[in-house]
């Protein structure tokens, strides 16, 4: 089954097909191999609507089936649902994602966090979604081994070390993203 993820992030690609190992018969496709060149306008409210904007947009592109994510952090110290769909920008805004990695330790350490991710599927227009949710706090100090964003100051819920010093293994199985891949797979099986 070949399956087109809303995205040209090669990395993202590689996350998926590491979950889906080789217990499925799916080949994943970037917005490149399918030659989507559009740009999709991400202006809903929340996670689910975000990631249904991309795949409606990419499914009246091509016949395959589409799947779409999309993702952020809400940090409960900064205020309600926030920076949630604005994660990415709010760092942007903030002098780039290390710069207020810095500043977030320094003034919101053990602030309550969590992670959500939103997966939409579109096959022959059927539309289902699955949200993981990726619970913890923020460090008081930056632990980078991998992983990006928010993940060197996230310390997991149940953990001492922040999500980006865990292997992509022990990441996948708690993380916001792992969780609602692993509904989407059980899904899956059943079509």
């Amino acid at each position: 089954m070949k399956i087109v993820v809303a995205t040209t992030n090669k990395h993202k690609l590689h996350e998926y097909q590491e979950m889906i190992g080789t217990s499925f018969d799916v080949e994943f496709l970037t917005l490149d191999d399918i030659g989507f060149k559009d740009e999709i306008i991400e202006d809903g409210k929340t996670f689910k609507e975000n990631s249904l904007i991309k795949a409606k947009a990419v499914s009246k592109f091509t016949d395959l089936p589409v799947l779409s994510d999309d993702s952020g952090i809400i940090i409960d110290e900064l205020g309600e649902n926030f920076p949630g769909i604005y994660s990415h920008r709010y760092a942007d805004e903030n002098g780039g994602q290390e710069a207020l990695n810095n500043r977030l330790i320094k003034e919101i350490p053990g602030s309550k966090a969590r992670f959500i991710c939103v997966i939409t599927f579109i096959n022959s227009g059927k539309i289902s979604q699955f949200e993981g949710v990726f619970e913890g706090k923020i460090s008081n100090s930056i632990q980078k081994l991998n992983g990006f964003g928010y993940d060197p100051i996230f310390i997991p819920e149940g953990y001492d070390k922040s999500a980006s010093m865990l292997s992509e293994q022990e990441k996948n199985a708690i993380s916001h993203r792992g969780k609602a891949f692993r509904k989407f797979f059980e899904y899956l099986k059943t079509i």
